[in-house]
């Protein structure tokens, strides 16, 4: 495994799909380009549960193991970024409940609030402040950085991975209105945030522009 996790370099004009028919044919090397196609945003992800870069990586190569072992029994049911994020997912919930007296929290969060809850679908909106420097940026991002694990990993999926309300549901296995629920919570404590740093600022923008 270890000769071609972080060495591939992908064909732009290669699916998904083209490069696991190649390893299941037998070219193992190629799961590299799925590697370098997918690392990164799954690095990110790992990083917003685990928030530890060693733990992070070790998780992360433990995902892409696990997904290589199984690509046998991948039936296209879904993409297979989501497939692959799944894991990625479940290996580091799993490694952070490992931790003494962490515990992935999953508490009932559907709101009851409709009025709130709609507001998902466009985006709790940013000051615009917070592009507006290089050093403001970088609050944003030590802001992001800070949400708590729970919410974290679900703005993550949605804002770096760029996944619909359905794939989150697939990749997490929580419900849609749960989904719904922390990505407002999210964006709620996030504005908040840089509310207090950064002030008001002129204008907003929504939450989902942000690069994390």
């Amino acid at each position: 495994m270890d000769e071609f996790l972080f060495k591939g370099r992908t064909l732009l004009s290669e699916t998904d799909y083209d490069i696991i028919q190649k390893v299941l044919s037998g070219d193992k090397g190629s799961f590299a380009h799925l590697v370098d196609r997918h690392g990164e945003k799954a690095m990110t992800l790992a990083m917003r549960i685990l928030k530890n870069k060693q733990d992070a990586e070790e998780a992360l190569q433990d995902a892409f193991i696990r997904a290589y072992n199984a690509l046998p029994r991948f039936e296209w049911k879904a993409s297979f970024s989501t497939w692959f994020y799944r894991i990625v997912y479940n290996v580091c919930v799993s490694a952070l409940e490992r931790r003494p007296g962490e515990v992935f929290v999953s508490v009932d969060e559907e709101s009851s609030d409709g009025e709130k809850l709609r507001e998902v679908e466009s985006g709790a909106p940013l000051p615009d402040a917070a592009y507006e420097s290089a050093e403001a940026q970088k609050i944003v991002h030590e802001e992001i950085e800070r949400l708590p694990d729970v919410y974290g990993a679900t703005f993550a999926l949605f804002v770096v991975q760029e996944m619909s309300y359905q794939e989150i549901v697939e990749v997490t296995g929580l419900p849609l209105g749960t989904i719904k629920a922390r990505l407002f919570r999210a964006r709620t404590m996030l504005k908040d945030a840089l509310v207090r740093r950064l002030g008001e600022g002129a204008g907003v923008r929504k939450s989902k522009e942000i690069a994390a």
